[in-house]
């Protein structure tokens, strides 16, 4: 079994790496495409643990919020910058990751509010 530890240490790295490791691949690869390798992999990983988090502390707001940082996500992902602009497509990708970080956090931070064993085993 992984650890609570473990567990929170992948999740805070596990973003980290691929944001520092796209700059590598953006050398040799097509940058939209590694921007969609993220994309399919964030997806669903966050979706799994924002209904986690919604199951264990019944947090409905959280869950809408996180959602809403995915669609923004693919969204602009989908439009991309021929449609939205360059400046547009950042503003967007930020406010979407925005999101869905203070979404991760917040329940985050109620799991060791209510000292619940959800990360256990």
């Amino acid at each position: 079994m992984v650890s609570h530890l473990t567990k929170t240490f992948l999740s805070f790295l596990t973003p980290s790496f691929f944001i520092l490791t796209s700059g590598i691949f953006a050398l040799t690869i097509d940058n939209e495409f590694v921007h969609g390798l993220i994309l399919f992999l964030a997806v669903p990983i966050s979706l799994l643990a924002l209904l986690m988090g919604y199951r264990n502390h019944q947090t409905s707001a959280f869950f809408a919020i996180g959602c809403l940082g995915l669609s923004v996500l693919l969204v602009t992902f989908l439009l991309g910058e021929e449609i939205l602009g360059v400046i547009f497509e950042r503003l967007l990708t930020l406010s979407g990751s925005s999101l869905l970080i203070f979404a991760h956090y917040s329940n985050h931070q109620t799991c060791k509010q209510l000292d619940c064993d959800c990360h256990e085993g």
